[in-house]
């Protein structure tokens, strides 16, 4: 059902999580990406309901429990406390965070088994066949794979018992039309295809309850029975809604507009029993079911690529992973759990099965957010401060082709978060953060300004910081605290500048603003270093331990006689290439008014492209005696302002002769 034209209303939600294990990285994979939809829809001014949570009943959950020496209700308390506070961690926004053992939500459970067994859709009748203690589910013979639980492999064992069934039969044919008539209802195209040919394989009622358990809601008026986990879980939807007690928000939310989960629990549950009991209640069907992929990682053994499993040693904790980045880059922890966030939905088409890699982590990191995105902001917001006191002069911004690039880029984006392709509006988003990067080498504002041409040094640097600001915008869903710390270095926040979607458009960079102290918000990651050096656990262990650094004690002064020793000489670049296996590092040959060049290495690469250091002035300490690094030799040292990484080059008038002594 689709929402009338001019509903601002949006409800999203995530299955809730079995309490049988910690959350890992196939949890996080689901909830981010309901985040990132969830925070879409605020930037673009829509209220929001985001659902999230834990399935906490079961026998599984009382055998797991007893086996810890505790209570259930202890147990469970444990987990959906780690479940909350991996999403805090993870930044993830959930309005609601629901957990099956709420009275409420057990009340709602036993109001909807009582409506659907008075209508007949819910009756008692007798089970025998196939059943998976593990799992907590019922099979047809067929379904077995070789004898086995098709899910958890496991052996099966076969029941026969009283129990109440829901007529999932009844509706199928029901299921199989609202499919045809609405294409969207169950996303990606593949996941649809498999539906339909399960549900016309023949669609069997439902096994709903189960024998009487001490730890599962009781079938009203039935004290021989508990109502199956798998029925309870699926009705958290309705609870969180308001359904049965909230009427009036209730008529507000529903129907949700985008269900996401992993593709296991698709075609048993969410696209047939699930659709049908909702026709049964005579409810609207959600707007889109999405089921992605599985993360495989390397087994334990190193014998290959698995689905996460505890049992074969290959879970990936996400707090983990982002530690694990933090620590050799020395990034901010919560700018590494964005960039994780980054690479899940960036790596792989949501929707296939991908594989989980650390090494892929870290070439993210470096590639995408440092030197891409990083480097749009390093590269241009200190020149602010530098020529302009921090603050620049009012105008337009210069580029034409680019406000046009932004116009496209946002229309895609829009349409990858409504279609849940987050890696094309990625992608998207990247193709401006590249085609700003370009403009800036292109347009050279270090010449203009050398130039004196202070008006055109300005337009093209608010053009440049227009294209970070439309890129914070873009990149917010999935890394808010990344983005907030863009929108923070530009001034925005101090000038109370909210961010909006709409706002995604060149053009809208504020005149006036006093913009933030720039600092790189990507340090790159030496990857060298980090696989000659200790493991990335340690380091980062190493690092929270290490005391803070006392500011450095204020510079000796010299004599004029120390500083005549220093020979600073004018310097014109012949040449510039890398130096292998460095991502600072360039070789450049430069004509200091001798016989022959000097072979200078210097960390400029990650500031200044080589191509545009060739033919500059720059100023050269001729008499620094000679070093080996990274086995090239450098004779002299190019001067250059900044702290820790160059910001700009000291360069001298074009037409001052290489050689010439610089006092």
């Amino acid at each position: 059902m689709a929402r009338e034209p001019g509903d601002k209303t949006r409800y999203i939600t995530t299955p809730i999580y079995y309490v049988n294990a910690l959350p890992h990285i196939g949890h996080s994979y689901t909830t981010v990406a309901a985040d990132v939809i969830a925070r879409y829809w605020r930037l673009r001014g829509l209220d929001v309901l985001f659902a999230t949570g834990t399935d906490e009943h079961g026998q599984k959950v009382l055998t797991s429990a007893q086996a810890q020496g505790k209570n259930a209700q202890e147990f469970v308390d444990g987990i959906a406390a780690a479940y909350k506070a991996a999403w805090s961690a993870f930044h993830v926004s959930n309005d609601v965070f629901i957990r099956t053992t709420d009275p409420q939500h057990m009340a709602v459970v036993q109001g909807v088994f009582d409506q659907l067994r008075s209508t007949g859709d819910i009756y008692l009748g007798t089970y025998e066949g196939w059943y998976c203690v593990p799992c907590e589910s019922y099979f047809r013979e067929d379904e077995l794979v070789e004898g086995n639980c098709p899910d958890c492999g496991r052996l099966v064992e076969q029941v026969a018992q009283s129990a109440y069934f829901f007529a999932t039969s009844k509706y199928a044919e029901a299921i199989l039309e609202h499919i045809r008539q609405h294409p969207e209802f169950l996303q990606p195209d593949s996941r649809r295809h498999e539906v339909v040919s399960f549900i016309e394989s023949g669609l069997l009622d439902a096994c709903v309850s189960r024998r009487r358990s001490e730890w599962d809601i009781p079938v009203p008026g039935d004290e021989d029975h508990s109502i199956y986990v798998w029925f309870d879980a699926l009705i958290n939807y309705l609870t969180v809604a308001g359904y049965l007690h909230d009427e009036e928000k209730f008529a507000k939310v529903w129907p949700p507009d985008v269900q996401l989960m992993g593709k296991d629990i698709l075609p048993r549950f969410h696209a047939t029993i699930w659709p049908a009991m909702l026709m049964a209640l005579g409810l609207p069907l959600p707007g889109m079911l999405f089921a992605h992929g599985w993360w495989v990682t390397a087994t334990a053994d190193k014998s290959g690529l698995a689905k996460m499993s505890k049992s074969l040693g290959n879970v990936v904790d996400p707090l983990k992973s982002a530690e694990a980045l933090a620590g050799p880059s020395g990034a901010d922890l919560d700018i590494a759990v964005d960039a994780v966030r980054y690479y899940m939905l960036r790596e792989v088409t949501f929707g296939l099965d991908g594989t989980y890699s650390m090494d892929n982590v870290i070439e993210r990191f470096n590639a995408d957010l440092a030197n891409d995105l990083g480097n749009l902001l390093n590269r241009s917001l200190p020149l602010v401060h530098r020529w302009f006191g921090g603050t620049l002069p009012d105008g337009d911004p210069a580029a034409s082709d680019l406000v046009d690039l932004a116009a496209k880029v946002r229309d895609r984006a829009e349409m990858a978060v409504e279609t849940c392709d987050f890696r094309r509006g990625l992608e998207a988003i990247w193709e401006l953060i590249s085609a700003g990067n370009k403009y800036l080498d292109e347009k050279a504002p270090w010449t203009l300004q050398r130039d004196g041409r202070m008006e055109e040094t300005a337009a093209v640097l608010r053009t440049v910081l227009d294209v970070a600001r439309c890129s914070a915008i873009g990149v917010a869903p999935v890394m808010p605290v990344v983005a907030g710390e863009i929108w923070r270095q530009l001034g925005l926040t101090a000038a109370g500048v909210e961010m909006a979607w709409d706002d995604f458009e060149i053009g809208k960079l504020p005149n006036g603003l006093a913009m933030g102290q720039p600092t790189p918000i990507f340090p790159r990651i030496d990857i060298a270093k980090l696989a000659a050096g200790e493991p990335q656990e340690q380091k980062q262990e190493k690092r929270k331990e290490e005391p803070k650094k006392q500011p450095a004690p204020a510079a000796e002064t010299i004599s004029f006689d120390d500083f005549r020793k220093v020979n600073l000489r004018a310097g014109k670049v012949l040449s510039a290439e890398p130096v292998q296996g460095a991502d600072k590092l360039l070789k450049l040959m430069v004509d200091v008014g001798e016989e022959q060049p000097r072979q200078v290495v210097a960390g400029l690469a990650q500031a200044f492209g080589a191509e545009h250091l060739v033919g500059k002035n720059v100023v050269v300490i001729v008499n620094l005696a000679p070093a080996t690094i990274r086995g090239v030799e450098s004779q002299g040292m190019i001067l250059a302002a900044g702290e820790k990484e160059p910001v700009a080059l000291v360069l001298l008038d074009p037409e001052c002769p290489p050689g010439t002594k610089v006092r």
